[in-house]
């Protein structure tokens, strides 16, 4: 099987299970676990574009978030623009100042980036908090519906499905950004920025693109985020929130676009299957964690498919 067949088979079959998985839902709130699920996943994926392709490390991710959902929030409840015009003019915005924050943080490596993109984060924590004739403060602000000509997206059922067809979306566009150029590129920078700066390629230009695009995954699913709870805090900026989206990237493992989806929804559901032992919560997921690091350092996906592959005999 080659690769683009795998890839289709695993759009196909993802497809197949956000649409049978509503069979076993028994009430809303299994729904509305499903939608934060999907919602995680589509920022997680494009996150790995981000640490998985191009090896650029980003802890700041939750400010995009963040942005994405107080410009909706703003621009519908106090400027009574549409939500879906509030939702892409966000999105503009925080790709901009993507743009050009990262054009020099990019140019920063390992942990001196890391630091740099949580910097990122947590200026935009303590602006939410402090710019409270805007943002409403520590106390947040609430929204309406996310509605498109008149038609409203209400209830966790209709947010299911409008969260699983743009997952299927966001995995499909990832997956072609993967296969161009550009993912080839992003390879390159990856393995090698000095050997791929060698062949032509713009390093500096490639970063920054990638850096952007995550941030507008981040920013679409942060506005959605907004429009679907009715209320935000300015605790959705917060540094644990993006350390949970980089830590799904690397469980479900780096450089593969469907583990990125798999980390996201086994952290986002866990917690709830933990529930029946909270006290013990915080330590099995940590236990679950360092299993995962030590016996699947390259995350789950890519370690359970090497696994199958040397079962198979390399076929």
């Amino acid at each position: 099987m080659n690769i683009k067949t795998a890839r289709t088979g695993g759009l196909a079959l993802l497809a197949i299970i956000i649409a049978m998985a509503p069979i076993g839902f028994t009430n809303t709130y299994f729904y509305d676990v499903g939608v934060n699920a999907m919602f995680n996943a589509i920022v997680c994926v494009g996150l790995n574009l981000l640490i998985g392709y191009a090896g650029q490390i980003s802890l700041g991710h939750a400010g995009f978030f963040a942005l994405g959902a107080y410009g909706s929030a703003i621009l519908t409840s106090t400027y009574g623009l549409p939500p879906l015009a509030a939702m892409l003019l966000s999105a503009a915005v925080v790709g901009l100042l993507a743009f050009v924050v990262g054009r020099p943080i990019l140019k920063l490596k390992g942990h001196y980036l890391a630091m740099a993109t949580l910097g990122i984060g947590i200026i935009i924590n303590i602006v939410l908090k402090t710019e409270s004739k805007i943002t409403g403060g520590p106390d947040g602000m609430s929204l309406g519906n996310f509605s498109v000509l008149g038609f409203s997206i209400v209830g966790d059922r209709m947010w299911y499905w409008t969260a699983g067809v743009l997952l299927v979306l966001t995995v499909w566009l990832a997956l072609n950004l993967i296969d161009s150029p550009v993912g080839r590129a992003l390879r390159a920078v990856h393995g090698s920025e000095v050997g791929a700066e060698v062949v032509g390629v713009d390093t500096s230009s490639y970063k920054v693109l990638v850096f952007v695009v995550s941030a507008v995954f981040a920013s679409i699913v942060g506005s959605l985020f907004a429009h679907k709870n009715g209320f935000i805090t300015p605790d959705i900026a917060g540094f644990f929130h993006s350390v949970e989206l980089v830590t799904m990237v690397v469980l479900g493992g780096m450089a593969s676009t469907f583990g990125a989806l798999i980390g996201a929804v086994i952290l986002t559901l866990l917690p709830q299957v933990l529930a029946a032992v909270e006290q013990y919560e915080a330590m099995i997921l940590g236990a679950i964690m360092m299993g995962t690091m030590i016996f699947m350092p390259k995350g789950l996906l890519p370690s359970i498919v090497a696994s199958v592959k040397r079962l198979g005999g390399g076929r």
